[in-house]
């Protein structure tokens, strides 16, 4: 009953079309069919033309994914399994979103809103290694991805001080490491496509500077 409960709150609110609803109210367009066709706050900036919508859609999607902990946090105190798999079926809502025929974001606002609330350790390293890479690459999507596995293989590494630095203690390491290691796929997963991109125009770039 628990675990039902936990998933089917994180999907209900995980699922709310936050940029989607923004961008079809105040501008008439629908952002699944509009840039990158990514339903997040960076594609609405770039489709609305408006910072303050897009920053709307950044807190609000945050929000989600902190309202789904709370939730299971009051229903079920001290308890990480739940309130992490409330955020991860938030995410999963979010990013195949079932009300835009499985279109969605990319995830990353709702794992921070949620992560920050109980395993604020990963999230704050995955800020640090994002900064790191972006300083490298100026490219966004590669910081996000470089960001992602990195964080990954780092928590491996110290997931005795992100216990030790959880908010909400896990059950064990293996939970943390299973719960994040979920976040992190459907987040790299999310950037497929943006990798291909770039794999592309690396390789068109080579062509053009070979001839």
């Amino acid at each position: 009953m628990e675990f039902l409960l936990s998933t089917s709150i994180g999907y209900i609110l995980g699922s709310f079309p936050t940029a989607f609803l923004l961008v079809k109210i105040f501008r008439g367009i629908d952002i699944t069919k509009t840039g990158s066709g990514n339903v997040g706050a960076l594609n609405t900036i770039r489709t609305s033309k408006s910072k303050l919508i897009g920053i709307s859609v950044l807190l609000i999607d945050a929000f989600k994914g902190a309202l789904s902990v709370f939730i299971l946090l009051l229903l079920f105190p001290e308890t990480f399994i739940f309130s992490a798999l409330a955020l991860l079926f938030a995410v999963f809502a979010h990013c195949f979103n079932p009300w835009l025929g499985f279109k969605g974001g990319r995830g990353l606002a709702v794992v921070a809103g949620g992560g920050l609330i109980i395993f604020p350790y990963t999230v704050l390293i995955w800020v640090l290694l994002w900064v790191i890479f972006f300083l490298m690459k100026k490219n966004h999507h590669i910081a996000n991805i470089a960001a992602t596995i990195f964080t990954l293989l780092l928590l491996f590494n110290t997931v005795d001080i992100a216990m030790k630095y959880s908010i909400i203690k896990p059950e064990s390491s293996s939970s943390l490491i299973v719960i994040t290691a979920a976040l992190l796929m459907i987040i790299f997963i999310k950037h497929i496509e943006p990798l291909k991109e770039i794999i592309e125009k690396y390789k068109t770039n080579r062509v053009i500077k070979n001839d």
